[in-house]
């Protein structure tokens, strides 16, 4: 196979679809309005596509480095040594920071210099996915499947049903898979079983579906072995620091729930026995939203953190019981200030705090279900309003 820069030639020029020079600056210039013969934009199979087309590759990345002729046309070739782009946007994902537009162009990209007997393997078009996955198949060649899942990733569309039978399907065909490859085998992330029934997609297009492990750091050794995967690749560890670098993009979510919060506590913080004080309300509310922040804390970082070791299985009972300790330890280093009215505030409102951010990790981590989800906040839900009342009552009892 051969490469060549930047952007491929039409086949051959019409007087209205003049071929791209090297030279120009734009790489790949829209066809002009008035060009009648060219394709509109999205049409994979016209002579002039714009920058915009949504063909892999044709938003330009910087990630795509060169093309590659095949017997289906040619193929967008991705490096795979991460920029500093890469890894700011990366760093942006974790914090949640424009997460819902961090895609790329599903369909047919090539890792190194592909042979029509390397591997295919699939995954989702979320950009950290697929940056994942390129950087670590360095020095190997393969084709790699990216399918449309709104940008969401493998794990999490499996459930959602944007990876899933009909999408492997339907990229297959689209990218001609049958007439590029000798083989028919699909390497599909293991984190994606749930929506893929291979079955299907066997009878539909011919191709099988082979689990690969559920770290993309092993895919190597997986092909070396012959696609067999050893019991540790297919175990799915959350550990210490998985749980960890999820936290900051609950925190970000959580942004306008805190600050309505902050503002409500600076606004009850001044009720007392003068109807409204503007100190009272900022002495007792810079308190009120400290022991908010608190709470955030405890059940949006510490739970994730020591999540195996809190007891019980509900993830509201376990930031509970996170906030209750915590809540204790903030009551004997300000003893000293505080009364039994506000004693008991702090207590109860870093429990319910805790617990109900705590909930919110369930759609992070491995160890939970979509019904069970459901059925713990149809739950939890009332429970920690309730206690968060009180816990409010007895704060503003305590300023009269």
């Amino acid at each position: 196979m051969s490469t060549s820069n930047c952007c491929p030639p039409p086949k051959e020029e019409t007087p209205c679809c003049p071929s791209l020079k090297e030279e120009s600056a734009s790489c790949c210039p829209p066809p002009a309005a008035t060009d009648a013969c060219c394709a509109p934009e999205n049409d994979s199979a016209g002579c002039c596509p714009g920058v915009s087309d949504d063909r892999p590759g044709y938003k330009l990345w910087p990630f795509v480095s060169a093309w590659l002729d095949s017997p289906v046309g040619q193929i967008p070739q991705v490096a795979t040594r991460l920029t500093p782009t890469d890894i700011v946007g990366r760093w942006q994902m974790r914090w949640g920071l424009g997460r819902s537009r961090y895609t790329i162009a599903p369909g047919l990209y090539a890792i190194g210099t592909p042979s029509d007997d390397s591997p295919v393997l699939v995954t989702a078009n979320y950009k950290m996915t697929f940056d994942i996955v390129r950087r670590d198949m360095r020095g190997h060649d393969a084709w790699l499947l990216v399918l449309d899942t709104k940008g969401i990733n493998v794990w999490c569309a499996a459930g959602k049903g944007t990876f899933g039978t009909d999408e492997i399907i339907r990229q297959v065909q689209r990218a001609n898979l049958q007439q590029l490859v000798n083989h028919r085998t699909l390497i599909v992330p293991q984190l994606g079983a749930p929506g893929v029934a291979a079955h299907k997609v066997h009878k539909a297009c011919g191709f099988k579906v082979v689990y690969g492990p559920v770290r993309s750091n092993d895919l190597p050794q997986f092909l070396r072995t012959g696609l067999t995967a050893t019991p540790d690749m297919r175990r799915v560890r959350f550990t210490i620091v998985d749980r960890f670098i999820l936290t900051p993009v609950e925190l970000v979510s959580m942004w306008k729930y805190t600050l309505w919060s902050i503002l409500a506590l600076f606004i009850l913080g001044g009720i007392g026995p003068q109807v409204f004080s503007f100190s009272a309300a900022w002495s007792r509310g810079i308190t009120a939203v400290a022991v908010g922040l608190l709470g955030l804390f405890t059940g949006a970082v510490i739970t994730p953190i020591l999540l195996p070791w809190l007891p019980g299985r509900a993830f509201a009972m376990r930031g509970a019981i996170a906030g209750l300790v915590i809540g204790v330890i903030g009551i004997l280093v300000f003893s000293a200030s505080l009364d039994w009215l506000n004693s008991l505030a702090l207590l109860l409102a870093v429990a319910a705090v805790s617990s109900w951010c705590a909930m919110h990790f369930t759609g992070s981590s491995t160890f939970t279900s979509p019904s069970g989800v459901e059925k713990e906040m149809r739950q939890a839900i009332p429970a920690q309003a309730a206690v968060l009342l009180v816990g409010g009552l007895c704060w503003l009892a305590a300023a009269f």
